[in-house]
């Protein structure tokens, strides 16, 4: 029971480390300050305002309650001990030593969190999909990943919006646009980005030979500052189109359908997954300025390399992870090593290691 107390002991030290490390005091002061500006008169004039705010309050609050709540945690444990020591009571000390595991367990999680300390980390994430060299297999595989990633974001408890997707002519998808809300969920995703590589035998192909396919990923964080990217409305234009789908009954009749151009970028961005026009083209904006943003940010040397990596083109030479599921079943992460024969998991949205081992190699730390 005295080691019991003394990794009791340990564990609450650590935990107020960490606090001071993410500073939840500054948190606490903030969430002061932005209940104070909620119950202002008028608050909910300004509504985009008013939602970033209640976002960030919701984030803070959040985030200070699951770490006081670890802390409390931690302390009643310490005190369980105390009564078992106490009354010698085997069965309370066995309850407590579980707790402890659990305790200790959630603790590694959040000791990861500090890798996650870029300046767009903490930001929800614009992810995107796109079908690259072979045909419609590639179209499958692009479907493949979407599925992958919007599975990830399930197993978190994260909410994942399908902004766009076009379609293939025969399977899969060319391409798609995927909205992802949670905590850190920029930080996790950002090093998605890149060419994903499939090998397997192609169930498009009579002869069922082997087929190497490409789709590439690419990972925003979202805009959620109010004047954080200005776009000049003449600076785009805006056409309308009857989004794609079912036929019968479920055609579309009326053009809901957005396609942006930034005219100066010749950035393209379409939303066509939402029932009417103007939340089409309030999505679509939304995109547009992650793009900007991101093109803003690789215009920072020091950013370039972190945020974005280097621009590829969607074929041989250019991929981060190969997925092979013939001749073996391999998934391999080129940049950290790290690999697993588990193809059917990673593909059903197991990818938390392969984020793991690259947050850590990126903060040179043992890829494990």
């Amino acid at each position: 029971m005295n080691e019991l107390q003394a990794r009791a002991h340990e564990l609450s030290d650590r935990i107020s480390d960490l606090l001071c490390d993410f500073d939840i005091a500054r948190d606490e002061a903030r969430i002061a300050e932005l209940e104070q500006e909620s119950a202002a008169p008028g608050f909910w004039d300004d509504a985009a305002r008013a939602r970033q705010v209640m976002q960030e309050l919701a984030q803070r609050r959040d985030r200070v309650e699951s770490w006081r709540g670890l802390e409390r945690r931690a302390r009643d444990a310490a005190e369980l001990i105390d009564l078992a020591l106490e009354e010698r009571d085997e069965a309370t000390a066995e309850e407590a030593a579980r707790e402890l595991d659990a305790i200790e367990a959630e603790l590694r999680k959040r000791e990861f969190e500090l890798q996650l300390s870029g300046e767009y980390d903490a930001r929800n994430a614009i992810l995107a999909v796109h079908a690259g060299a072979g045909g419609t297999d590639s179209q499958d595989w692009a479907e493949m990943l979407l599925r992958m990633y919007l599975r990830w974001a399930e197993r978190r408890g994260f909410e994942a919006l399908v902004l766009d997707v076009t379609e293939g002519e025969e399977a899969g998808i060319k391409s798609a646009t995927v909205e992802i809300r949670g905590p850190y969920a920029y930080g996790y995703l950002k090093g998605e980005r890149g060419v994903h590589r499939l090998v397997r035998l192609s169930p498009f192909n009579s002869a069922a030979t082997r087929q190497t396919s490409f789709a590439k990923v690419e990972v925003m964080p979202e805009v959620d500052a109010v004047g954080e990217i200005e776009i000049n409305p003449d600076d785009l234009r805006i056409d309308v189109f009857r989004s794609s789908g079912a036929g019968g009954q479920n055609v579309q009749k009326n053009s809901t359908a957005v396609r942006i151009t930034h005219l100066p970028t010749g950035i393209v961005v379409t939303c066509q997954n939402e029932r009417s026009q103007a939340q089409n083209k309030e999505s679509a904006l939304k995109v547009l300025q992650s793009r900007l943003l991101e093109l803003e940010l690789n215009r920072q040397e020091e950013e370039k390399a972190r945020l974005k990596g280097e621009h590829v083109d969607v074929s041989f030479g250019s991929q981060v992870r190969n997925y092979v599921l013939h001749p073996y079943k391999l998934v391999k992460d080129l940049r950290t090593g790290y690999e697993t024969s588990d193809t059917t998991s990673v593909l059903d949205g197991e990818i938390d290691p392969f984020i793991e081992a690259y947050l850590k190699a990126q903060v040179g730390q043992e890829v494990a």
